[in-house]
């Protein structure tokens, strides 16, 4: 008989529900678009719908390799997130502040 997840984990170690978790936050540190809506609970025709445009264009924006900000920007805000542009550096992280207010002004 199938057990039940919450039985498993309350025989793991605390060592390993640590590794557990710190695999599961490096896994929904990195996820490609299509993967981050489903986990957000949406399908393409719920995203469409949002932004307005049909079910295949949201298959074909999840495959592109490259896009514009501004449509990754509405892709995200779509889905409740928000959209930062960040750079890393080996001596630290910089916030690219010119990519703040794209498409802010096409919405007032």
């Amino acid at each position: 008989m199938a057990k039940k997840f919450f039985e498993l984990r309350a025989k793991m170690t605390p060592e390993a529900l640590k590794r557990v978790e710190s695999m599961a936050q490096t896994m929904l540190a990195e996820m490609p678009l299509n993967k981050l809506r489903q986990a957000r609970g949406l399908s393409q025709k719920m995203l469409g719908e949002v932004l307005q445009v049909q079910q295949p264009s949201i298959a074909k924006m999840e495959k592109r390799t490259e896009m514009y900000l501004s449509t990754l920007r509405s892709h995200i805000e779509a889905m409740g997130g928000e959209l930062d542009v960040v750079a890393r550096f080996p001596d630290g992280t910089v916030k690219i502040s010119n990519f703040s207010d794209l498409g802010k002004a096409a919405r007032v």
